[in-house]
């Protein structure tokens, strides 16, 4: 089997065809007809979600320059087409947003550590020197997270025997926390692209690439941390680094590892889709790439010349089983099946749920505090707006006296179904970050026109290298049009203060509250305080839709 013929050799088929009989069993889901001689196993962006949780995937994902009309930016039914998902069936459950309520209430939740550590050790069973490779945001997003500055989330990784990591939000921890836990893990902490900003050289911390002998090869993998992490996160947590996406650097890397006898490259990628796509088709010698970031799911491999690109979701909805044939010093094969992790139908690895509840037991009450209810779908995701959010932004304006609220454009975050109750814990799933001051400040018209212009362009720049941010930063209280074909500082117009329908004038003041600030100092009462407070006087929430955006050059 040629590399060239491989962009379908995926078990996506046999899936969709089970998922299309709407009988599903776990059997089922691990089912795969080993192949070759070597096994990666792939998870990424978990974002600290230990428990099964409902998730939604985005309604609106666009493209914009060469990837406009391709994967991943195509969803809902245009995605369904694409790869052939039935409507209603668990697959389009899985990977669309349609129907999301009903199928959610058919289907049940997805995820949970202690199911993925069940088919993790099943693959094991069948390859037992298969490689488990973890894309990195991991150690962010969730209460315990939050409270233990991540030890629940190393203990419960650690009992899963990674053999490599990357990083993005980690960072967020601090660089003193982030390197306590770094010096005791049992495996590789890799970051070609994480130098030392003093000197300007690869940081010793975090080694380039590990080898790793597997099947009679030779297998290199390569990691490459979030190379955005100073303009998407706050640069003062870990100021003696510095990242960039370092192609050049990557490959030297590449080279090198091929020079020290290589048979096969993967690379271990926080990027985001796009950035993989662009950097595949610019350095030589990848033979895989497994991507991360932008929480994309994708049911087979896209092919960038010689180079495969697998994406594995996020918050441990799915895994992917990679199997490579390598023979003669280069990969002759692939096979690939996204698997994903449905609570209901795979079981639970008892181990693995002890050391769960274990980690969660000291917050067991706080966490299962009911808040609230939601008569609303609560989602985030997609490009502009996401429920959640709109009701983070409804808080901040009610609790922090506003006119306008902004809400950053995080893609992580379970989702509520309609009638369900709203926990402590699911505020802080949505919220939880070590910079979640709520900040109330006054801006002029004309510099909220330059921040949604600036964060327009972190998402819209046709060149994926200057794709900085995750989604539109979601504002409250606030109607804009953009057009998103436009150069930077040219896409918003018909800014609208919604509370009273007037035009914003740019030499006007308003009150903004909003999170996440970058700036070191931000001071304010914590989002999870401000979102909490809303919803308890709100007792059932309801989230209308939100048309206040125009969206044009789609």
């Amino acid at each position: 089997m040629a590399a060239s013929a491989l962009v379908g050799a995926s078990g996506f088929g046999n899936w969709a065809r089970l998922a299309a009989q709407q009988a599903l069993s776990q059997d089922q889901l691990l089912e795969f007809d080993t192949f070759g001689n070597i096994s990666l196993i792939h998870i990424t962006d978990i974002h600290a979600q230990l428990k099964p949780i409902y998730f939604r995937e985005p309604e609106v994902n666009l493209g914009v320059g060469a990837n406009k009309g391709f994967v991943p930016h195509i969803t809902g039914a245009d995605f369904r087409k694409a790869y052939g998902i039935a409507d209603g069936s668990p697959t389009a459950y899985a990977l669309t947003h349609d129907d999301f309520s009903a199928l959610a209430q058919t289907y049940g939740r997805v995820g949970g550590l202690d199911r993925v550590a069940t088919v993790v050790n099943a693959i094991r069973a069948d390859r037992p020197d298969a490689l488990l490779l973890d894309g990195g945001d991991t150690w962010h997003g969730s209460y315990t997270c939050h409270h233990t500055a991540g030890q629940d989330m190393v203990n419960v990784m650690n009992a899963l025997k990674p053999d490599a990591m990357t990083f993005h939000w980690e960072f967020t921890l601090g660089s003193d926390r982030v390197n306590e836990i770094v010096e005791g893990l049992p495996f590789a902490a890799l970051g070609q692209n994480i130098f030392d900003a003093e000197w300007d050289e690869p940081a010793e911390m975090f080694k380039p690439y590990k080898f790793f002998d597997r099947g009679g090869a030779k297998v290199a993998v390569i990691g490459q941390a979030f190379p955005y992490m100073p303009i998407a996160n706050p640069g003062w947590m870990f100021p003696e680094y510095s990242f960039g996406i370092r192609d050049e650097n990557m490959q030297a890397m590449v080279d090198e590892v091929r020079a020290a006898g290589a048979d096969v490259v993967v690379i271990l990628s926080h990027n985001g889709f796009d950035v993989d796509k662009k950097m595949a088709g610019k350095v030589s010698g990848i033979d895989v790439i497994l991507s991360g970031h932008t929480h994309d799911a994708l049911p087979e491999p896209v092919l960038i010349g010689q180079t495969h690109i697998i994406a594995s979701g996020s918050n441990g909805k799915f895994v992917s089983r990679v199997d490579l044939d390598v023979r003669g010093g280069q990969m002759m094969g692939l096979k690939h099946k996204l698997i994903p992790i449905f609570s209901d139908v795979i079981a639970p690895d008892p181990a693995m749920t002890a050391l769960i509840d274990e980690q969660r037991a000291p917050y067991a009450t706080e966490l299962a505090e009911v808040i609230g209810r939601t008569d609303s779908l609560l989602y985030r995701r997609g490009n502009f707006n996401g429920t959640w959010d709109d009701l983070i932004c409804d808080a901040l304006i009610s609790e922090r006296e506003a006119d306008i609220a902004m809400s950053p454009g995080v893609r992580w975050g379970p989702s509520l179904r309609p009638g369900d109750d709203i926990t402590r814990e699911d505020i802080w799933n949505v919220t939880s970050m070590s910079y979640g001051q709520a900040y109330r400040t006054e801006m002029t018209g004309e510099f909220i026109k330059v921040i949604l212009e600036d964060v327009a362009d972190n998402i819209f720049n046709p060149d994926p290298y200057y794709q900085q941010g995750g989604d539109m930063v979601r504002v409250g209280g606030l109607g804009y049009r953009i057009d998103i074909t436009q150069p930077q500082g040219a896409r918003i117009s018909e800014m609208t203060l919604l509370k009273t329908g007037e035009a914003i004038d740019p030499a006007k003041t308003y009150v903004v509250a909003g999170w996440a600030s970058v700036n070191e100092g931000t001071e304010g009462p914590m989002i999870w305080d401000v979102v909490e407070s809303h919803i308890r006087k709100q007792g059932t929430v309801t989230v209308n839709p939100n048309n206040s955006v125009n969206v044009v050059g789609v």
